[in-house]
């Protein structure tokens, strides 16, 4: 491997290093090259690479990316699996294969800041992929929200019963409601004013100031006596 073969090699794990969620790394002594087809296969799934890799060269890598974890694992043959995605359905990939072929030995690995000794790694192994965890999550908070919407649903069907029975006694529609009849009984006993008869409808002139007798048929009938 000449000087750019080896440059080249150096930037591709530099970027997987950067790109994995998680990274495992094994001892790969005694697997055939058709059992690394298979576990690349398996981990493809779960979007995630099977890498054999140089130790010296990996070091440089994990330095030039500033992951110092990685270098305490490069020791013997190594290879890595880069995780970009389900990082519990890779480790059980690799479970699964190691319990048919018996050919890798797991040397540690880390998940974002968290390191992973075996038990810790083989704990992961054992969860639900992220599909069967996202399924679930989902049912979990589709419950309470159903049961919300029903609510809501039944408060608003109970809030327009009531403003429509609110409409029907006028109270929403802008007119004041009809004021009642007085009762008859009240009507009755209100006093009722006569009407002025003609003697005392205050037309006719008071006695003082009566008409006078005329003073021309006075003075005839004092001369026909006289006569």
């Amino acid at each position: 491997m000449n000087r750019e073969e080896k440059s080249a090699a150096i930037q591709e794990i530099a970027a997987d290093i950067e790109a994995a969620e998680a990274i495992f790394a094994v001892d790969y002594r005694g697997i055939s090259v058709p059992q690394a087809a298979e576990l690349r296969s398996k981990l493809r799934e779960a979007d995630a690479s099977f890498r054999i890799v140089k130790n010296r060269l990996t070091k440089r890598a994990a330095d030039q990316v500033g992951e110092e974890r990685l270098a305490e694992l490069l020791s013997g043959p190594t290879a890595l699996t880069f995780v970009r995605g389900d990082t519990a359905q890779a480790a059980k990939a690799i479970t699964t294969f190691n319990k048919e072929h018996e050919v890798l030995t797991y040397r540690g690995g880390f998940m974002g800041t968290t390191s992973l000794d075996e038990a810790a790694f083989k704990s992961i192994a054992k969860l639900p992929g992220r599909e069967v965890l996202n399924g679930q999550l989902a049912g979990v908070v589709a419950s309470p929200l159903t049961g919300l919407v029903r609510g809501l649903g039944s408060m608003i069907q109970g809030l327009a019963l009531q403003l429509g029975q609110i409409a029907e006694q006028g109270l929403v529609s802008g007119e004041a409601p009809a004021a009642e009849e007085a009762p008859a009984e009240k009507a009755e006993d209100a006093p009722v004013e006569e009407a002025p008869t003609e003697a005392s409808s205050g037309n006719e002139p008071p006695a003082d100031q009566a008409e006078a007798p005329d003073e021309e048929t006075s003075n005839e009938d004092s001369n026909e006596e006289e006569g």
